[in-house]
């Protein structure tokens, strides 16, 4: 219970690079070498990311030579909260969340747990409110710090 569920992963915020990174450049496929120097991280960090991206139905993955990614539905179609939920572990917040490790002696009467799950109940629609469409929806200065070209 390590991980603060209000806080993305590293893994989460990465994977919003890449998709947000692929948006600016609709029609043409993106190496993960290009993303890693627009974003100044790591290749083989968002490896693994792109992979999981490319399981989870977010991106087409074109291996070889000429190769790269690509969205593989369109900015609007892509809500937030799915990527986050896809590429999440898990939003156990307190140990009361995870049924098979509870060990709490309060939370048959504690509502703190009702009441943590409709915050991230509240969290999470606020993403699903979002699409990829809406972060890119101003190009030109994310293209700008991005050094991408129109």
């Amino acid at each position: 219970f390590g991980e603060n569920p209000m806080r993305l992963t590293l893994h989460t915020d990465y994977a919003l690079r890449i998709l947000m990174h692929l948006a600016l450049a609709p029609g043409r496929l993106v190496t993960i070498s290009e993303v890693a120097a627009s974003f100044s991280i790591s290749r083989n960090h968002l490896v693994k990311v792109a992979h999981e991206l490319g399981q989870a139905g977010f991106v087409e993955t074109m291996r070889g030579r000429g190769g790269g990614l690509r969205l593989a539905r369109p900015p609007e179609e892509i809500a937030i909260g799915d990527v986050v939920r896809a590429m999440e572990e898990d939003f156990r917040i307190v140990e009361c969340f995870d049924r098979d490790a509870n060990s709490c002696c309060i939370a048959p009467a504690c509502r703190l747990k009702r009441l943590l799950k409709e915050a991230l109940d509240a969290w999470l629609a606020v993403l699903d409110g979002a699409t990829l469409a809406d972060l890119v929806e101003r190009p030109a200065p994310l293209r700008r710090l991005l050094a991408l070209t129109a």
